[in-house]
C-alpha cells in the first residue's frame, strides 16, 4: 500500500453500526465498564423495567433468581411488556423493546408518569450483552415467547400457553466474551433489592439463589417504608426517640416522602432519592429538606422558649447543629427529573427545592407540634451541638491558619517532599516512629513525603467536633493535607456546608497513603483513619486519593536469593519454587510482625517503589453499607460490633494475633 492510499479516508472508511452492534462494541458506554459493577448493572436494568411497572401501579410483586447455569431470571406480576405488532417498525412490540436502543413505553408519559434506572439504556443493552435472553409475556389470558442470542432475533413470537396471569419473565446470561467475570454476588444484587424494597412501599422483592446445593432466599418487602429504612441505617445507634418522623405527600405532581430520626452520636447520615436513583452528589430535593428541616426546628425552638443559654452565653443554632447525629431519607418522584453533577447523579430541577422545602416544613412542624417531647430531645441536641461547635472553633482556626501559612508552619514530624506538585506527591501516614524513621529513610523525597503517627487515633465515630479537634494527630493530618477540615458523610450525598473550610482543591497530596503493621493493632488504627476521612473528609475518598499500602508478611531465603510473600498462599508458592531450583539447600522463613522490622532498603524495595509495591485504592462502591459498618465497627452498639465480627469472621484472612 502506498503513502497516498494509506491516508486515504473516504465513505469507505465510515462504518454504520446496525442494530445492537454498537452496543456490543462500546459496552462500556452502555453500562459504564464491562468488570463487575457493568455485570450487575444488567440485572438492576430488568428490574428497573419491573419497578417501573410498581411505581405506575400495575406491580406488587418481583422475584429475581439465580440460576445454576450462571443465568438469572427476573419476574414480575405487572401488565406485561405488550405483544401487538408495532405500527412503525413492523414487528412485535415486545421485539422492537428487545432489539431496538431508546425504545420503549417510558418515552410515552401516559404509561409512565415517572421511571427509576440511572443509565436508562433500557433492556435491549442486557439483550445485546447476553449470550442468549428469554422473554416471556402473561398477557390477554396468553404465554407468549421469544428467544434471542446476542441481541439477534433467534426465534418468532410464539403462543406457547394460557394463563390468567399477566406479568413478565425475562432470563438471561451474561455474553462471557464481553464482560470480564459473569458470576453475580448475590449480597451486591441484595442490597440494592433491599434499598428499592424500601423506597417502594409494600413492594414485594424476593431473591433467591439456585446455584448452591441448598438454595438461598430473602424476602424484601416493608410496610413502613422510609421509615424502616432508617430503622435499618439506624441499628446500631442509640435512637434519640423511637418514633420516626415521616412526611408523606403522595397526591402532588411531585411526590415527596421523608423519614427523620436522631441518635446519641456526633454524625450526619442523609440519603437521597429521585425515581429510586441515590442522587449521591445531592441536588435541589436535599437542599430544599436540608432548608425545611433548620427552619422549622428554629421556629418551633423560639416559638417554644427553648434555647436556654448560660450565663454569659449567646446560642444561635445552625443548619450544622440540626444535622448532629441526624438520620434522613428523602425520596422524590420526578416526571422529568434533570441530572448534573460529576456523576450525573444530582439533581437540577430548580422547582423541586421549594416544591421540598414546603411540604417537608409544614410537616416537621405538625409532627413537633403533636409530639413536645421529642422537639425537645432535638432542640436539646441541637444546642449541645452548637456549644461543641463553638468550642471547636479555636482549633479550627489555628489549623486554618497553619494551613494557611503554608510548608513553613507544617508540622514537625512531617518529612516532606522537594516537589510542589499535588498531583506527583503522596504523603504516606506511618504507624509508629520507628516505622516512620526507616520510611523517611527508604522513601523518594522528590515526591514521597512521611507523617510518622504516635498510638492510636480519636475515633470520630464517637467523638464530638470539640473533642477531635482538640487531637493532636488529628491537628497533625490536617495540617498535612493542607485542605483545611470541614463537612461529614453526608456531604457525599451533597447539599450546602456549614461552617466548612474543607477545600479538594487545596491538597497538597493527591496520594495519601496508609501504611501500618500486619497485625490487629495496626488494623485497628487503619479502620480509626479511614472512619475519620470518611466521616470528616469524604471528598478525600470519593475523589480516589485514599490507598492502603500492602507490606509483605514474609521474607523467603535460600542462599542468596530472597523472595517476599505478601499472604500464605504467595510464601507456599516460594516455598515450592526453591524446593524445584534447590532441594538440598536449607530454605529460611522471616515472619514481619511490624514495618519496623525492616530496614529502609527493604521497605523501599517492598512497599514504598511505584514500580513494585502493592496499594489497595479505597473507594465507596455503596455508601449505605459504608456507613452501616463504620456504625458496627466505631459506634457505642457492643452487641453489633460482635454481631459483625462473628459474621465476617470467617471471611478474614492474614490475621496475626
Amino acid at each position: 500500500m502506498t503513502q497516498s492510499e494509506s491516508k486515504k479516508y473516504s465513505a469507505e472508511n465510515i462504518k454504520v453500526l446496525e442494530g445492537l452492534e454498537a452496543v456490543r462494541k462500546r459496552p462500556a458506554m452502555y453500562i459504564g465498564d464491562t468488570g463487575k459493577r457493568g455485570l450487575h448493572h444488567l440485572v438492576y436494568e430488568v428490574v428497573d423495567n419491573s419497578v417501573d411497572e410498581a411505581l405506575a401501579g400495575y406491580c406488587t410483586q418481583i422475584s429475581v433468581t439465580f440460576n445454576p447455569d450462571g443465568s438469572v431470571t427476573v419476574t414480575d406480576d405487572g401488565r406485561g411488556i405488550p405483544v401487538d405488532m408495532h405500527k412503525e417498525e413492523k414487528k412485535p412490540a415486545l421485539e422492537v423493546v428487545m432489539t431496538v436502543l431508546h425504545a420503549g413505553g417510558k418515552f410515552d408519559k401516559g404509561s409512565y408518569k415517572v421511571s427509576g434506572g440511572l443509565h436508562g439504556v433500557g433492556v435491549s443493552v442486557v439483550n445485546a450483552l447476553s449470550e442468549w435472553l428469554v422473554a416471556e409475556v402473561h398477557r390477554d389470558g396468553k404465554i407468549y415467547r421469544q428467544d434471542y442470542h446476542r441481541g439477534g432475533v433467534n426465534s418468532k413470537l410464539t403462543v406457547v400457553g394460557k394463563t390468567r396471569k399477566t406479568g413478565t419473565t425475562v432470563s438471561f446470561i451474561p455474553d462471557g466474551d464481553i464482560f470480564s467475570e459473569t458470576h453475580f454476588e448475590y449480597d451486591l444484587i441484595a442490597d440494592r433489592l433491599r434499598e428499592l424494597a424500601y423506597l417502594n412501599k409494600g413492594l414485594e422483592i424476593t431473591l433467591t439463589d439456585n446455584r448452591k446445593e441448598e438454595p438461598v432466599t430473602d424476602i424484601f418487602h416493608f410496610k413502613g417504608g422510609l421509615a424502616d429504612f432508617v430503622r435499618f441505617l439506624d441499628e446500631a445507634a442509640q435512637p434519640l426517640h423511637a418514633k420516626i418522623i415521616t412526611v408523606e405527600r403522595e397526591n402532588t405532581e411531585v411526590p415527596v416522602s421523608v423519614a427523620v430520626r436522631y441518635n446519641a452520636g456526633y454524625n450526619e447520615n442523609v440519603l437521597s432519592f429521585v425515581n429510586n436513583i441515590n442522587t449521591i452528589e445531592g441536588g435541589t430535593h436535599l437542599s430544599g429538606f436540608r432548608s425545611a428541616l433548620t427552619r422549622a426546628l428554629n421556629n418551633y425552638a423560639t416559638r417554644n422558649n427553648l434555647i436556654k443559654a448560660k450565663r454569659n452565653e449567646k446560642v444561635n443554632l445552625t443548619g450544622e447543629d440540626f444535622r448532629e447525629g441526624l438520620t434522613a431519607i428523602i425520596s422524590v418522584k420526578v416526571a422529568e427529573p434533570q441530572f448534573e453533577g460529576q456523576t450525573k447523579t444530582k439533581l437540577g430541577n430548580g422547582e423541586i427545592k421549594g416544591l421540598v422545602d414546603a411540604i417537608v416544613y409544614e410537616g416537621i412542624q405538625d409532627y413537633l407540634e403533636q409530639n413536645p417531647s421529642i422537639g425537645r430531645k432535638i432542640i436539646e441536641k441541637a444546642v449541645m451541638a452548637a456549644r461543641s461547635r463553638h468550642a471547636a472553633r479555636k482549633a479550627r482556626e489555628l489549623i486554618r491558619r497553619k494551613s494557611a501559612l503554608g510548608s513553613s508552619t507544617l508540622p514537625g514530624k512531617l518529612a516532606d517532599c522537594s516537589n510542589r506538585d499535588p498531583a506527583l506527591c503522596e504523603l504516606y501516614l506511618v504507624e509508629g516512629d520507628s516505622a516512620g524513621g526507616s520510611a523517611k529513610q527508604g522513601r523518594d523525597r522528590r515526591f514521597q513525603a512521611i507523617l510518622p503517627l504516635r498510638g492510636k487515633v480519636i475515633n470520630a465515630e464517637k467523638a464530638r467536633l470539640d473533642k477531635l479537634l482538640s487531637n493532636n494527630e488529628i491537628q497533625t493530618i490536617i495540617t498535612a493535607l493542607g485542605a483545611g477540615f470541614g463537612g461529614g458523610s453526608d456531604d457525599i450525598n451533597g447539599g450546602e456546608r456549614s461552617s466548612s473550610d474543607f477545600d479538594i482543591e487545596k491538597l497538597r497530596y493527591h496520594k495519601l497513603i496508609i501504611m501500618t503493621d500486619a497485625d490487629v493493632d495496626g488494623s485497628h488504627i487503619r479502620t480509626l483513619l479511614l472512619t475519620f476521612f470518611y466521616r470528616k473528609m469524604p471528598e478525600i475518598i470519593t475523589g480516589g486519593h485514599v490507598y492502603l499500602a500492602l507490606p509483605p508478611l514474609y521474607k523467603v531465603r535460600q542462599g542468596k536469593k530472597e523472595i517476599y510473600a505478601f499472604d500464605d498462599a504467595e510464601l507456599e508458592r516460594a516455598q515450592e519454587k526453591f524446593k524445584r531450583d534447590n532441594k538440598t539447600q536449607k530454605i529460611e522463613i522471616q515472619r514481619y510482625k511490624g514495618l519496623g522490622e525492616m530496614n529502609p532498603e527493604q521497605l523501599w524495595s517492598t512497599t514504598m517503589d511505584p514500580e513494585r509495591r502493592t496499594l489497595i485504592q479505597v473507594t465507596i462502591e455503596d455508601a449505605v453499607e459504608a456507613s452501616r459498618t463504620f456504625q458496627d465497627l466505631m459506634g457505642s452498639d457492643v452487641e453489633a460490633r460482635r454481631h459483625f465480627i462473628e459474621t465476617n469472621a470467617k471471611f478474614v484472612v492474614n490475621l496475626d494475633i
